[in-house]
């Protein structure tokens, strides 16, 4: 009797752990499969985001730290560009009102600086110059906020979770010569 009642109790304990262990669930190969995948769209994607709305793009990648960063960038382009533009359309009106006959803005009356007409003209010269390379340099802007989120998108951070990538700059005594040298390490490793 009372081995029996062991053998219950052993058969019990038994079953119960391998019913307890079949109702685990394995996870499915596919779908761990599917979780690592990598969009090969993405990129493009992220690009043609930043190209329609800049900054989009970074929102797509989730790098929504960037986003103030690319509008500032346009916003003090921009700026640079419209100033620029009124200060060649102040001295532009100046030069032709100069030319008509017509008193401007410098023509030495009151408090009025006097400039000369080649003075105008050089004015109006330089700030035109600068509108111009404040335009090219927004655009460049907006297109490195392209390029950007292209790369961002191509460097998928689960893709060098385990790259170890160090610089350290050092410096060397050489025992021969007795003087310091400087070099850099760099140190790649998977």
């Amino acid at each position: 009797m009372r081995k029996t009642g062991i053998y219950i109790i052993l058969f019990l304990f038994f079953t119960g752990n391998l019913t307890l262990y079949a109702q685990k669930k394995k996870p499915k190969v596919k779908d761990s499969i599917a979780a690592n995948r990598i969009d090969p769209l993405s990129p493009s994607r992220a690009a043609f985001y930043s190209a329609v709305l800049p900054g989009l793009g970074q929102a797509y990648n989730k790098k929504y730290w960037k986003i103030p960063i690319v509008y500032l960038a346009l916003g003090a382009g921009t700026y640079f560009y419209i100033d620029n533009n009124n200060e060649m359309q102040r001295y532009l009106t100046a030069y032709k009102q100069r030319i008509a006959g017509l008193p401007d803005e410098f023509d030495g009356t009151g408090d009025n600086p006097y400039l000369t007409e080649e003075s105008l003209v050089r004015a109006h010269a330089f700030y035109r110059s600068n509108r111009d390379l404040s335009l090219f340099i927004t655009l460049g802007i907006y297109a490195l906020n392209i390029i950007e989120a292209n790369v961002d998108a191509h460097l998928d951070d689960r893709v060098f979770k385990n790259i170890d990538l160090s610089f350290k700059p050092s410096l060397y005594y050489h025992p021969v010569t007795r003087s310091a040298i400087t070099g850099i390490n760099i140190k790649y490793g998977f």
